[in-house]
């Protein structure tokens, strides 16, 4: 079973910003620490974490939001990652580098490393703060609408929200976009920004001066949609994985409000011998990992990346997007 690194890290943030009365951190710290351990143990054949680097630079800023020190070891392994170009592709690279980028502002704030080092994670974070801002596109987006909250934090905490430019349009790009951001994992990403902060904030949290201010909210149902729509389905995989582009193209019925999920499992009970496809569950919703037996994975380095045709990337996950009645989707197994 492979470590638990990632949603452990994130139940310690949670924890920690919840200001419990009675304090049973102790313990799951010290299993954040093995996981950490573990986690790059299983895997040092290929040279990155069993898990994923987003899930452990989650760990590394979970520890260091805990006043933990961590080995320089450790640390060095995500320098070393982020300098090699390492830390994944579109979106969840941006989520990658902004979660990294976090541990080290943390650490080099809160002086739990050496000076040296220190300078280094400094540097190291500006490089991620610059890329991030030329990886901005014109509708003020970076990466994907669910990176740009991690991108927002880390120019939140390294205290350049007011003179970069793309603070601003990264954050009226999030203001036009909410309605995206319907789990409790996507919201707990956007809350802080939305009142200027980071996750770096909770470490400095006074806890005797939070109000207890938490209420319950009634929430209407959504409106329900009737009726029904046709998908057009394609998947594509090119060179070098195959040597036919176009592996599937087919018109799928579903609901009226059925999300791109829905349609991958009505084209998979409509034909259950020719499609089939994985999903793996992440904090942020499924992810797509297979699709017609070619499975996408971190080693080869390529993804299935969601596309509506004729060539614009999808801003939300499987589960989140909606498409419209006769609109064209296409899975293309890609490079990053």
């Amino acid at each position: 079973e492979w470590p638990h690194t990632g949603r452990l890290a994130l139940y310690l943030l949670g924890l920690r910003a919840t200001c419990p009365p009675h304090s049973p951190q102790r313990s799951l710290v010290t299993w954040l620490k093995y996981y950490l351990e573990e986690d790059w143990t299983g895997s040092r054949r290929h040279g990155h974490p069993l898990t994923s680097y987003y899930q452990y630079g989650l760990g590394v800023l979970a520890l260091c939001v805990h006043h933990k020190r961590v080995r320089e070891e450790v640390i060095r392994r995500l320098l070393v990652a982020q300098h090699h170009g390492r830390l994944g592709h579109g979106g969840n690279a941006v989520d990658t580098e902004a979660v990294v980028a976090l541990a080290f502002t943390c650490l080099e704030q809160r002086r739990l490393v050496r000076a040296g080092l220190a300078a280094e994670l400094k540097t190291a974070t500006h490089e991620v703060s610059r890329s991030m801002a030329e990886a901005q596109g014109p509708d003020g987006i970076i990466g994907n609408i669910y990176s740009t909250p991690w991108a927002l934090q880390v120019f939140l905490a390294t205290g350049v929200c007011h003179t970069e430019p793309a603070f601003g349009q990264a954050m009226a790009a999030l203001l036009e976009n909410l309605e995206a951001f319907g789990t409790t994992a996507t919201m707990a990403q956007v809350l802080p920004v939305l009142h200027g902060r980071s996750y770096l904030d909770i470490a400095s949290m006074h806890c005797w001066e939070e109000p207890d201010t938490l209420t319950p909210m009634d929430i209407e149902p959504p409106t329900e949609v009737l009726g029904n729509k046709m998908v057009r389905l394609v998947v594509e995989c090119p060179l070098p994985w195959c040597y036919e582009l176009r592996l599937y193209d087919r018109p799928v019925p579903a609901p009226a409000a059925a999300s791109l999920l829905d349609v991958l499992r009505a084209a998979a009970a409509l034909e259950p011998h020719n499609f089939k496809f994985h999903t793996q569950d992440t904090p942020q919703g499924p992810f797509l990992t297979q699709v017609l037996g070619l499975e996408a994975r971190q080693e080869k380095r390529n993804y299935w990346q969601l596309l509506t045709a004729p060539n614009t990337p999808l801003q939300m996950g499987i589960a989140d997007y909606r498409p419209q009645d006769e609109e064209t989707l296409i899975l293309r197994l890609s490079e990053w």
